[in-house]
């Protein structure tokens, strides 16, 4: 049974390859030659587009306008009534819960894929090998190109905001909001020449925005929500809302479930439960010529990257992701934009109001023209916080020794970045190699976008595993 690890739960902001301390038990800040896998430094991994918040917290400003603080008359009323020192002194400051966005800190990094149904017109060119389809550009079924990117991405999440009123009126108590400011960058590294995901990587997807807790209320009355404002630079901003969970369930998630899977068929606007099977070539993974980025795609299927069941599912990136780790318990939910009672790419409704998404004209389309290029009436997601157990194998700790050592896990599993951990040295010296186990947090997600153009609804899916790409603290306790 391995010693067992305490993490601290924090990333320590050092990035990969850096340390305050020696690594991997050498003196002069060098690794040891040569270094076993274990004790390897992480992977380039993506650089980050950063945001800080450091310094600036949110709060009331009430009690500045009526403390006594700084009054000339302070010390006068002080002496007449000594219990007058509560308006002098400011009461400690309880911020707001994060609920389980207290897990979204530091920076994450992974890989996923990214499904997207792109609209065609009569211009529409794309550069050799790519065999023009037929019939010709627009024309059904061709009215689309599917674009299929495998992608690697950062998430970078801020310091908390801290308090963050919102006044109510008569009956309705003022509440109190907490959340988390975050850029995401999306890369495009699919290699047509090798069917894997080792291009060199080019911007596809850009998203600041920030998550935010919003507790219960009465006007509305409703449980405690978890609110997504994200800005895409198409020109779409959305709103989601969805509700905060209480609890976490033990193990993996169960991507076998319904409610786990999602499905890229298009559909006629406002009907997602008649979908249109089998009408559009660019979902087979055999067909060669149909209008598809990549067009062929017998390499990503002979890689596993791109096959036929990711096609018509592709949460099952997400599936095979996690084979072989062990997730002791996962935290799951559910953010939607769009008006309450619309149904999205299944037939489960919006249960909660307030929200949506909002686009600048360009994709509104006229009305009196071909109407929208592509509008944006809902979007959901579904985001899987995870506690991954992972055994690493730690260099002998002997007496004296000073500074953390960084250690990262063997893993069975290339689909994903192994994230790293900072060992602290134990209490007692280690005379031999030791393996323990460790913990750290991992997010999945799967989101769905409608996209409305040429009468239809089509489903633009992109779904992603991201682990800590700074060092995870951990203390030993053998």
């Amino acid at each position: 049974m391995p010693a067992q690890v305490v993490l601290d739960g924090a990333p320590n902001g050092a990035p990969n390859g850096s340390s305050s301390g020696t690594l991997n038990g050498a003196s002069n800040g060098t690794l040891n030659s040569p270094p076993s896998p274990e004790h390897t430094p992480s992977p380039g991994r993506p650089r980050h587009a950063l945001i800080d918040t450091e310094g600036f917290q949110w709060g009331e400003v009430d009690d500045k306008f009526m403390r006594l603080a700084g009054h000339h008359d302070a010390a006068r009323v002080l002496a007449a009534n000594p219990a007058a020192a509560a308006l002098v002194t400011p009461p400690a400051i309880q911020l707001p819960p994060l609920g389980p966005l207290a897990h979204f800190k530091g920076s994450f990094a992974g890989t996923g894929m990214n499904l997207i149904f792109r609209p065609t017109n009569s211009s529409t060119k794309i550069p050799s090998p790519f065999v023009p389809p037929t019939p010709a550009f627009p024309a059904v079924p061709n009215d689309s190109i599917l674009e299929i990117n495998l992608t690697e991405e950062t998430l970078s999440f801020a310091d908390p905001l801290g308090d963050v009123p919102n006044r109510g009126f008569n009956t309705q108590r003022d509440i109190h909001l907490n959340g988390v400011p975050y850029v995401q960058s999306v890369n495009d590294v699919t290699n047509t020449g090798t069917g894997r995901a080792d291009a060199p990587p080019k911007g596809i997807h850009f998203e600041p925005g920030v998550w935010m807790h919003v507790p219960a209320s009465t006007d509305p009355t409703g449980t405690a929500t978890l609110n997504r404002m994200a800005s895409i630079p198409h020109g779409t901003t959305i709103n989601a809302q969805g509700v905060s969970p209480t609890t976490a369930i033990a193990g993996p998630p169960n991507f076998k479930l319904p409610q786990n899977q999602v499905d890229i068929t298009p559909f006629k606007i406002g009907d997602p439960g008649n979908r249109l099977n089998d009408v559009f070539p660019s979902q087979k993974v055999e067909s060669v010529h149909s209008a598809r980025l990549p067009q062929d795609l017998t390499k990503f299927v002979e890689e596993g990257t791109i096959t036929q069941d990711i096609l018509d599912n592709p949460n099952v990136v997400l599936a095979k992701a996690i084979e072989g780790q062990k997730i002791t318990e996962t935290i799951v939910f559910k953010v939607t934009a769009g008006p309450q009672g619309v149904a999205s790419t299944t037939t489960t409704p919006n249960p909660i109001g307030g929200g949506g998404p909002a686009s600048i004209d360009f994709l509104n389309g006229d009305d009196k023209g071909d109407g929208p290029n592509a509008d944006v009436p809902f979007m959901s997601a579904t985001f899987w916080i995870e506690t991954v157990e992972q055994q690493v194998t730690l260099p002998p700790f002997p007496p004296g020794r000073q500074g953390p050592v960084r250690v990262r896990p063997r893993t069975a599993n290339a689909r994903v970045p192994a994230p790293t951990f900072l060992v602290h040295p134990p209490a007692q010296h280690i005379t031999t190699p030791r393996t323990v186990a460790v913990k750290s947090t991992q997010i999945q997600y799967s989101q769905t976008v409608l996209l409305n153009f040429a009468t239809l609804s089509w489903p633009h899916v992109s779904v992603g595993t991201l682990v800590p790409s700074d060092d995870v603290t951990a203390t030993i306790h053998l």
